[in-house]
């Protein structure tokens, strides 16, 4: 199976591709999308336009993203929110079921810590998925989700289709 791990941001969101055997995992490939555009509505669209050619470049079965998480700046937190829905909708074009997976639970999976630091993800990811070098946090972050899936997906969602249109 082959898991597309989405980490939401609106200046940068991070990407990452799995493949799943059994309790094997591999690194496909990672990156970041980087928002274009003077206003919120071209800087979502371009975003929506990259999500579209990581989906047709890496063709995944199955994709899982984070989960909004509120914190004190209200504002920041709705522009997260808007970039997240962007996402969803794309995934949903694409005909993907999707798992979300709060911040806390991803951490937990695979670091075994909940509050783990970024520079303790990206450590474990590089672990779990030997060779894997992510494009910068945000990519790590997106793998980590991935690898999550990867974990609880299958319970969630069982295999992917034989045939997608």
């Amino acid at each position: 199976m082959r898991i597309l791990g989405i980490d939401p941001g609106l200046r940068t969101l991070g990407w990452g591709v799995i493949e799943s055997h059994g309790s094997r995992l591999s690194h496909v490939a990672n990156g970041l999308c980087h928002s274009d555009g003077d206003d919120l509505g071209e800087r979502l669209l371009s975003l929506h336009n990259q999500i579209v050619e990581v989906i047709a470049e890496f063709a995944p079965d199955q994709a899982a993203i984070e989960q909004t998480f509120v914190n004190k700046d209200g504002a920041g937190t709705l522009k997260l929110g808007q970039a997240r829905g962007v996402a969803l909708l794309t995934l949903a074009q694409a005909g993907l079921p999707v798992g979300e997976y709060a911040p806390n639970r991803v951490k937990k999976t695979v670091v075994g810590v909940g509050h783990a630091e970024k520079e303790q993800v990206l450590h474990m990811v590089k672990l779990q998925l030997p060779g894997c070098q992510p494009k910068g946090a945000d990519a790590a972050d997106a793998l980590a989700i991935a690898i999550c899936h990867a974990y609880y997906g299958k319970a969630q969602f069982g295999r992917p289709k034989e045939a997608r249109a």
